[in-house]
């Protein structure tokens, strides 16, 4: 389908995206940004590499280092980032707040980077470089429970519009007897487990606990999703964090013109963008739904003497939005409807003579027998209707 690729050249667990594979990048990312505006939150986007300072005080130099790229420059050492949070912490701290602000989201697409053993990367299912559909909400503690709840909701709302209705859903709690592994207290752990528990309960969730599978600084959700095949793919999570909030001295200033500490949830929806168009490509089978295809109609012409008329009909299509490729090879129509079918796209529409003296189009489905003549403007009204 001439989606994506990866080369050793480049370097194991690194994808390169065609055009093709963008132009999905770009669907999903602006469905997903059109939700997280309407919904209050704000986009952010910070740089790719930070002081090694900024990692010490965040912890990960101590819990997670095995797992970054550190480099030096002119004796200064600096971290290729592995997460966005502590970026997203800076703009938080960028000017004094009030409780008025809050809750504040912040959302990005933010590429990272995370040292994964050679024999663990699959394809795009696990790399060393991703998109994490990330944010991070700063709330109070009255506010903890509504903004969970709200997350949960918009999980939902997106993961179905992809195709995805069965989830299961852990509880990551952390390994008992090992504290060592995770900071804060028992007490900060124990609260904030009780939290998610609370909100699961509410939502009337089914969930299982998953001992020691917590991140370093707090207990989180995990939502697997089940795809067509009934394979269960880790997919969104919500992180409570009691943590970073306070190792970055963050405040607000409350109604009583006191400071208080503010609370933190760190958020993925999708989770990496990689994995999750690999898990959608699974779900699919590449058979993309229409909305989501790439390429939505391929222009086919019989023979060079309609291949004008092939061109208009593309040039149409395209001017009433349709995502259309003109098939330009010198092939049989028989090879050109082989080769639009290999590649999964949904529609195709043929040109010949009876279809240029009528300025209609004949119409294919993939993976189905011919629909009929139609116009252009009916075809691109059909395709429309399905998105």
């Amino acid at each position: 389908m001439d989606l994506f690729s990866t080369n050793e050249e480049i370097g194991s667990g690194l994808v390169l995206w065609h055009p093709r594979g963008a132009i999905v990048r770009r669907i999903i990312r602006d469905l997903w940004e059109e939700e997280h505006l309407k919904r209050g939150y704000q986009l952010v986007c910070t740089p790719h590499i930070a002081r090694r300072e900024l990692w010490k005080t965040s912890g990960h130099t101590k819990y997670y280092a095995e797992n970054m790229y550190i480099f030096k420059k002119e004796r200064e050492s600096y971290v290729v980032k592995p997460m966005n949070c502590p970026f997203h912490i800076q703009i938080y701290k960028s000017r004094l707040r009030s409780f008025r602000e809050l809750p504040i989201r912040y959302a990005e697409w933010g590429t990272v980077y995370r040292y994964e053993r050679s024999g663990t990367l699959t394809g795009l299912l696990r790399v060393r470089g991703y998109t994490c559909d990330d944010a991070h909400i700063f709330c109070t503690d009255e506010q903890l429970g509504e903004e969970i709840q709200k997350i949960l909701a918009l999980t939902e709302y997106i993961l179905d519009r992809f195709g995805f209705t069965e989830y299961k859903v852990e509880l990551s709690t952390r390994e008992p007897g090992e504290p060592e592994k995770y900071m804060g207290s028992d007490k900060e752990w124990n609260s904030s487990q009780n939290i998610l528990v609370k909100v699961l309960e509410q939502k009337r969730i089914p969930y299982t606990e998953m001992p020691g599978e917590a991140t370093f600084y707090g207990p989180k959700i995990d939502i697997k999703i089940v795809d067509a095949s009934g394979r269960r793919w880790q997919c969104s999570t919500i992180q409570l964090d009691f943590n970073l909030p306070r190792r970055f001295n963050l405040t607000y200033i409350g109604s009583d013109g006191v400071e208080h500490r503010p609370l933190m949830i760190h958020r993925a929806l999708l989770g990496s963008i990689e994995r999750f168009f690999g898990i959608l490509i699974e779900h699919y089978e590449g058979n993309f739904p229409v909305w989501l295809a790439p390429i939505q109609v391929r222009v086919l012409a019989i023979s060079d003497k309609y291949t004008h008329y092939a061109e208009e009909v593309h040039e149409k299509l395209s001017t009433f939005g349709v995502r259309s490729e003109l098939d330009e090879t010198p092939s049989t129509i028989s090879y050109k409807i082989r080769e639009a079918e290999t590649k999964k796209i949904p529609y195709m529409a043929i040109c010949g003579k009876q279809e240029a003296e009528s300025k209609t189009i004949s119409v294919r489905r993939h993976g189905r027998k011919e629909i009929g003549l139609m116009t252009i403007k009916e075809l691109a009204k059909r395709i429309q209707d399905e998105t």
